[in-house]
């Protein structure tokens, strides 16, 4: 926990508030709960889409996720971006639980592209519908879906988010995170319970 060695180790007072926040959003969150869920594999966060099936009443995937999602369910095309094939598998059997428990699922309808994975790709738009072309690859989520994204973290009186919107590190592709962080920011300044990791 310390970068020298002692031989005594605990856990500091960020800790034990950090562990509180998160029996308090687990175990008796003020509802509605909303998760923010990105990343680049499904496989990754099974167990964690799982269990939070079990207690959000809403959840947004984000990020390299959702590709794996929008393929599965809506046979998109996604061009180069990336897709989980193994994570695939088990994406009806989540999308089941979310309907049995009522947890209403949003997923991104546009896109931020680019024509490589850099910095300095050539930057591009692209829906659901239109799919994304071969040798582009989904970067950021579009302003449409940001602008869907922003009612259920309105409404949510607890938040939490883990993972990234798009490749929030250059400028091009971190709009989607920025806006999503400001909304998000909004209502922790509202009162919301927010947490934030990954």
């Amino acid at each position: 926990m310390v970068g020298i060695q002692l031989p005594q180790r605990a856990a500091g007072f960020l800790m034990n508030k950090e562990l509180k926040y998160f029996a308090k959003v687990m175990d008796t969150p003020e509802r509605p709960v909303l998760a923010i869920l990105g990343g680049a594999k499904v496989k990754d966060k099974i167990q964690l889409i799982s269990n939070l099936l079990n207690k959000v009443n809403e959840m947004v995937i984000v990020g390299g996720m959702a590709f794996t999602f929008l393929k599965k369910l809506n046979n998109m095309e996604i061009g180069s971006s990336l897709y989980d094939s193994e994570g695939a598998d088990i994406v009806e059997e989540l999308m089941a639980k979310a309907a049995a428990n009522g947890v209403k699922m949003h997923l991104p309808v546009d896109f931020v592209t680019g024509d490589k994975f850099s910095e300095n790709a050539t930057v591009g738009t692209a829906t659901v519908e239109s799919g994304i072309p071969a040798g582009h690859l989904g970067l950021d989520c579009g302003p449409k879906s940001v602008e869907l994204f922003k009612e259920p973290i309105a409404r949510a009186k607890t938040i939490i988010w883990n993972g990234p919107v798009g490749v929030f590190e250059w400028e091009n592709f971190s709009k989607g995170t920025k806006t999503v962080m400001d909304a998000v920011v909004a209502a922790t300044d509202k009162g919301v319970t927010t947490i934030i990791g990954g």
